[in-house]
């Protein structure tokens, strides 16, 4: 038996085929069959470029804003949950009350998915200064430096507003705030690797076309995606 971290009920986590032959430490569930699915996966037709979730068409008219402001080199972004009441919530208590243990929550929602991609870097979105010292950590690393090797790589700002904070206008008129950490080690290969930024949600993707021009303005030979857990 073990507790939800959600809705603190115990319950009985499955037991999938594979586990019962193999040697290899599964990850042990972490939140109940139910709280699980209130989260809500994404389905369906999606946009080819954000992942979205659309009625019809390949690309939504997001990235068709971003297609013509960086003249069809679009940032692929990988997600796996709608925004929804539930993961509004669940930030809610992660960021803004600053609770500590449901990182684990959203690793058990990215920890499939993560676990078997290939890149040579994985750079987190970076909170800035302020947040992390009333949180007293990075949200964004808290949640995936458990799951892959991080290179944080980026550094933000200080005075820097949470693209939470701001309506849509507001988010696409954010001004660059990263910067290179020149203080973190890097590998020779940099310059040519395959690279993912890792972020929680995906909004307009202002963010994280902001992170890709901070690593492209000093590697322009990165070949760089996004993974967010929401869309």
């Amino acid at each position: 038996m073990r507790q939800c971290l959600l809705c603190e009920q115990e319950f009985i986590p499955p037991i999938k085929f594979a586990q019962i032959f193999s040697l290899k430490n599964f990850r042990q569930p972490k939140i109940c069959f139910h709280c699980l699915n209130q989260f809500e996966k994404l389905t369906g037709n999606r946009c080819s470029v954000c992942s979205k979730m659309m009625e019809q068409g390949i690309i939504c008219s997001d990235c068709k804003k971003w297609q013509k402001i960086y003249q069809g080199e679009v940032l692929h972004n990988s997600a796996l949950y709608r925004y929804n009441s539930a993961f509004h919530d669940l930030m809610v208590a992660y960021k803004r009350r600053g609770d500590y243990v449901l990182r684990e929550v959203l690793q058990e929602l990215s920890w499939d998915y993560l676990s078997k991609t290939e890149f040579d870097y994985y750079i987190p979105v970076p909170t800035s200064p302020g947040h992390q010292v009333k949180r007293q950590f990075d949200t964004i690393s808290a949640v995936y430096g458990d799951i892959v090797s991080l290179t944080p790589l980026l550094a933000k700002k200080e005075g820097s507003h949470a693209q939470g904070e701001k309506n849509k206008e507001e988010r696409l008129k954010t001004p660059q705030s990263f910067f290179i950490d020149k203080t973190i080690k890097i590998k020779e290969n940099i310059q040519t690797g395959k690279v993912l930024l890792l972020d929680d949600i995906y909004t307009t993707g202002r963010t994280l076309y902001h992170a890709r021009d901070c690593l492209k303005s000093r590697f322009p030979g990165m070949h760089i995606e996004s993974f967010s857990i929401c869309r």
